[in-house]
C-alpha cells in the first residue's frame, strides 16, 4: 500500500456517486487527496444535480471541504482518476447506503456505516486525537473534520468540540494524546460514523 504522509489538517473533498436501488444503494467515493487540495473555486463550481444527470446516478453527494486528522494513511488498490467539471478525484472506496439515508441525503448522526476499503491510518505519538465513545464503550477516532455545517470550524476548535455537539445520551467526546503511534487498520471494511456537524470518525 502506498503511504501518504503529512496529512494532518490537509484539505480535501469527496464526490459520492450513488447507484443501485430500490432499497439498497452503493456510493462510489472519489477523493481529491494526492491530486489537489480541493480549491474553493473548483469545489463551489460543482453541481450535484448536473453530475447526477451526466453520470446516470441516483444521487451525487458532495462531501467537503474536509480536513484530515491522521498524520499518514495508506490504501490498498486505489482506483483510477476521474474528472468532475474540471476537478480531479480518485476512486478510493464504496459505501453501502440504505433507503432512509438516501431520503435523508446523509447518514444518521452517531450511526455506524460500512465503508468498503483496506486502509492503515497513523496518528503520531504526542499529537492530539479526538474520539467519540459510545455507551457500549466502542471508540471512534476522528479521521476528518468538515466545513459543510460550520464553515468556521478549525483544528483549534476541536479540543472543545464536545461543548458544541448534541451528543446522544451516554456518548462522550474526548481528547487523548497517545504516548505511542496510534495505528488503525482495516481489512476490507471499516465502520465510520459522523456527528451532526458531519465530522467523520472510524471505529477502533
Amino acid at each position: 500500500m502506498k503511504e501518504r504522509t503529512n496529512l494532518r489538517n490537509q484539505r480535501y473533498g469527496e464526490i459520492l456517486v450513488v447507484k443501485g436501488g430500490p432499497w439498497n444503494f452503493t456510493a462510489t467515493v472519489y477523493n481529491t487527496v494526492g491530486l489537489n487540495d480541493c480549491p474553493e473555486a473548483a469545489w463551489k463550481k460543482l453541481d450535484a444535480k448536473a453530475l447526477k444527470k451526466e453520470l446516470g446516478a441516483k444521487m451525487v453527494l458532495l462531501n467537503g471541504p474536509r480536513y484530515f486528522m491522521m498524520d499518514s494513511n495508506a490504501l490498498k488498490n486505489p482506483g483510477g482518476v476521474s474528472t468532475f467539471d474540471g476537478l480531479q478525484a480518485r476512486r478510493l472506496a464504496t459505501v453501502d447506503i440504505t433507503l432512509p439515508d438516501m431520503l435523508r441525503g446523509r447518514s444518521k448522526p452517531y450511526t455506524g456505516n460500512t465503508v468498503n476499503r483496506t486502509t492503515r491510518y497513523v496518528y503520531k505519538a504526542g499529537r492530539p486525537v479526538y474520539e467519540l465513545v459510545s455507551p457500549k464503550g466502542d471508540v471512534y477516532v476522528m479521521q476528518s473534520y468538515s466545513l459543510q455545517v460550520d464553515p468556521t470550524l478549525t483544528a483549534a476548535d476541536l479540543p472543545n468540540l464536545g461543548k458544541k455537539l448534541k451528543l446522544p445520551k451516554g456518548w462522550q467526546y474526548r481528547t487523548v494524546t497517545p504516548k505511542e503511534d496510534l495505528v488503525l487498520t482495516t481489512s476490507g471494511t471499516a465502520t465510520v460514523l459522523q456527528d451532526e456537524l458531519l465530522n467523520s470518525y472510524q471505529k477502533k
